[in-house]
This record gives C-alpha cells, structure tokens and sequence, in this order.
C-alpha cells in the first residue's frame, strides 16, 4: 500500500508563495511519475504539474507554467510544489498522486492519491 501525505498548504495574499510538499511511503518511488492536482469548488479536479521521480522530466499546465516549479526530494521521498506569484484562481483543495504508468495529465493515470491540502489565496 502506498501512503502520500500534502502539507503546506494555508491562506496567503494574491502575490504571495506557498510551497507544498507531499510525503511518499509504503513503497519504493524510484519508477513513479509524481503528480500535483487541484480541485476548485464546484470545478472537476485538474492537473498541476508532474515530475518524474528521477526529477529528470517535468511538466506544468498552461495556466501555472512559469509560476509553480515541482521537485523532489528520492532521499526523502517527498515531492514539492513551489507556487509563487499566487492568484486568487489558484485557490483549491491540491492533490499529490503517483503513478506507476506514463506520465499523465489525467486524473486516471494515477493509482495513489493523499487526502489533499486546502490553499486560499486572498485579495
């Protein structure tokens, strides 16, 4: 069984940086794709961001791209998402997911899901 724990999330200002971070354990990561997802209310979940665990590929929405960075951490199997320049749109429940498959934009590429982090950004 695998286990992924997000933590970092909070209320900040438009303009402002969070990072997240996501705690992986019950297995070994080194083959995974590590996701971050978001759900707004009254919206479906959407991709964020995915990283490959070896860090060597990584990938972003249209709507993050240039203010989010997604990295990770194999000796403490943590993965992270660094968002800057925070927007009130940003505002969601984020998810972290891993996949044993492709890399994957869709929420049914992953296998593993954390309960979620709830991020508010303020005007």
């Amino acid at each position: 069984q695998v286990q992924l724990v997000e933590s970092g999330g909070g209320l900040v200002q438009a303009g402002g940086s969070l990072r997240l971070s996501c705690a992986a354990s019950g297995r070994t990561f080194s083959r995974y794709t590590m996701g971050w997802f978001r759900q707004a209310p009254g919206k479906e979940r959407e991709f964020v961001a995915y990283i490959s665990w070896s860090g060597g590929s990584t990938y972003y929405a249209f709507a993050v791209k240039g203010r989010f960075t997604i990295s990770s951490d194999n000796d403490k199997n943590t993965v992270y998402l660094q968002m800057n320049s925070l927007k009130l749109e940003d505002t969601a429940v984020y998810y972290c997911a891993a996949a044993h498959g492709m890399a994957s934009e869709e929420v049914h590429g992953y296998d593993y899901w954390g309960q979620g982090t709830q991020v508010t950004v303020s005007s």
